[in-house]
């Protein structure tokens, strides 16, 4: 077998290389453009030489991670973070970088990621491109508003209705000003229904799922969080317990302590993005539509500030989705349910 640590960048890849049956080492800088790293596989591929491929997790490789699916190679993602804490020297150059990644493959010492399928990583792209087209619209709609306002008038959520845009309409604009109305209120005519089309695909891609359903049971989470979820999670099984959800999308602190003093800064953010804002929008949605939620909410809002207890509901949140998930029962049955321990009222929560 051939192990490959590759370095890899959008346009190269810099590549060492081990035969464990010969002992013959190497090492290669591959191009992608001109097709000499696409060449380079499939040549293995024929000569018979099955190969290990050990890569950190990076952007624009997807062509990449297909071509080694296609020759049937065996492909190792790594996590990033913990390949370069394992990074000895001072010295960072891509051929190291490539030597690095080789070493610890042959040492059994990889830090081996889950790496989602192809259907999961396309079901991602329909929730990231309706997230991105409601942002265009938002900024949009927050320029018409800015118009409206510059002529006096503040309408919110009346502007967009059919009477608040016929006043729109008819309100008299300078030229330039008359223009951009126009052709925003244009795009986003053309938009609204686009976005239609992407929400009822993400309903439809919903009901397939009986896990998306499960946790839409939950008060505020339908079915794009509830998707997300299931998506970017993955499985229940990779977590050992619900604590490890709130690291994983992010939302605990950054910390920063030592000789007994405990330093807490800003939530840590090293989670996907997205997930984490859904999260947060149906932890508001469930405080202003649940009692208990709102009581909660509220409790730590007063002890602390309500940006902290935003994120605190969202934590809780997503611990709680994944109960649900992992013992397979709805909102209702997931009530004693929450905590790492598997207990959702601890001595340490707000009540």
């Amino acid at each position: 077998m051939m192990i490959i640590g590759v370095d890899y960048h959008p346009s190269f890849q810099a590549i060492a290389f081990f035969m464990e049956e010969t002992g013959e080492c190497g090492e290669q800088e591959l191009n992608h453009s001109n097709g000499q790293a696409e060449k380079f596989y499939r040549d293995l591929k024929e000569r018979g030489i099955s190969v290990r491929v050990g890569m950190e997790a990076t952007g624009y490789s997807r062509w990449f991670e297909r071509l080694l699916a296609e020759l049937g190679f065996e492909v190792w993602m790594g996590d990033p973070a913990e390949i370069k804490a394992k990074r000895v020297k001072k010295q960072k150059f891509d051929r190291e970088d490539a030597r690095l990644l080789l070493r610890l493959m042959r040492e059994n010492n990889f830090p081996k990621i889950w790496v989602p399928g192809p259907e999961n990583r396309d079901l991602r792209q329909l929730l990231w491109h309706r997230h991105r087209l409601v942002q265009m619209r938002t900024r949009i709609m927050n320029q018409l508003q800015a118009l409206a306002m510059n002529e006096g008038y503040r309408w919110k959520k009346k502007l967009f209705s059919e009477q608040g845009r016929a006043q729109l309409e008819k309100l008299a604009l300078a030229p330039w000003a008359s223009r951009r109305r126009q052709e925003l209120l244009e795009l986003l005519d053309r938009m609204n229904p686009t976005i239609a089309v992407l929400t009822a695909a993400v309903e439809r891609e919903a009901r397939k799922r009986p896990e998306v359903l499960r946790l839409m049971t939950h008060p505020g989470v339908g079915p794009l969080t509830a998707l997300a979820y299931v998506l970017i999670i993955g499985t229940p099984t990779r977590f050992q317990r619900g604590k490890q959800i709130g690291t994983y999308v992010g939302m605990i602190p950054s910390e920063d302590s030592s000789a007994g003093k405990q330093r807490l800064g800003h939530i840590s953010k090293q989670g996907n993005s997205l997930l984490r804002f859904l999260l947060m929008e149906a932890a508001q949605a469930a405080v202003r539509i649940h009692p208990d939620w709102r009581r909660r909410y509220i409790h730590l809002a007063m002890r602390r500030h309500k940006s902290i207890a935003k994120v605190a509901m969202g934590r809780r949140l997503a611990i709680r989705l994944y109960w649900m998930w992992r013992n397979g029962c709805g909102y209702s049955q997931s009530l004693e349910f929450g905590s790492y321990a598997g207990q959702l009222e601890n001595a340490h929560g707000v009540k």
